[in-house]
């Protein structure tokens, strides 16, 4: 894969670009500005980024607004946000635009390369890799709680792993269950929040983030 890193911070902004190097991918570009991202974005146009919120010159949120500003020229370009903070306007707006190619995960919630690398390869393939922290931050109080609680405690369960982009194969995986019975919870799920299933799992992700999170 073709790769740009935008970190401001010289020492983990190096530390990916070994990591990703170490797995045999290739860095195209790194930025460690807001301004500097998004140039870098729209020339590059590289498979997958890897992209920090708060960065350069006002360290509030240049990264996640350089990220949306390019996949507005360059519809579902592939970013994965890592940061400390969960910016929620700004990655519902993300979540919102249904192109795919989205991830978000904590940096103290990456433990190992293989969980950073396997992220960057889905979101890279048009899919989504969601931190359950990140999931918890953006599906919580108001209006979205009182969607999910018409969810049993198992279908909670299928919508966390689904927002967090696994197949219905990798849900059974983790909760034990068969394929046909992941079916079951996600149709029965669907219904209960009034969404339309269909086969197209990242798209069915984005919309049930979407739905929840737009009242």
């Amino acid at each position: 894969m073709r790769i740009l890193v935008a970190e401001d911070l010289y020492l983990l902004r190096d530390g990916m670009v070994r990591l990703i190097e170490a797995y045999g991918h290739e860095v195209v570009a790194t930025a460690a500005t807001g301004p500097e991202t998004l140039d870098a974005l729209l020339k590059w146009r590289p498979d997958v980024s890897v992209v920090d919120v708060r960065m350069p010159p006002d360290q509030s949120d240049e990264g996640l607004r350089a990220a949306l500003a390019a996949r507005a020229e360059v519809p579902g370009l592939p970013v994965l946000i890592l940061s400390q903070h969960v910016e929620q306007l700004y990655a519902r707006e993300l979540l919102a635009d249904g192109a795919g190619g989205i991830g978000y995960f904590l940096k103290e919630s990456v433990f190992d390369g293989d969980q950073f690398v396997d992220a960057l390869e889905r979101v890279a393939g048009g899919g989504t890799a969601m931190d359950p922290a990140v999931i918890a931050k953006l599906l919580g109080g108001g209006a979205a709680t009182r969607r999910l609680g018409g969810l049993t405690e198992r279908e909670h369960a299928v919508l966390a792993l689904m927002a967090e982009g696994l197949s219905n194969q990798a849900i059974g995986q983790r909760l034990f269950l068969s394929d046909s019975a992941i079916s079951k919870y996600t149709t029965s799920m669907f219904g209960k929040l009034g969404l339309t299933d269909d086969e197209a799992g990242n798209r069915r992700v984005l919309a049930v983030l979407t739905y929840l999170n737009n009242p």
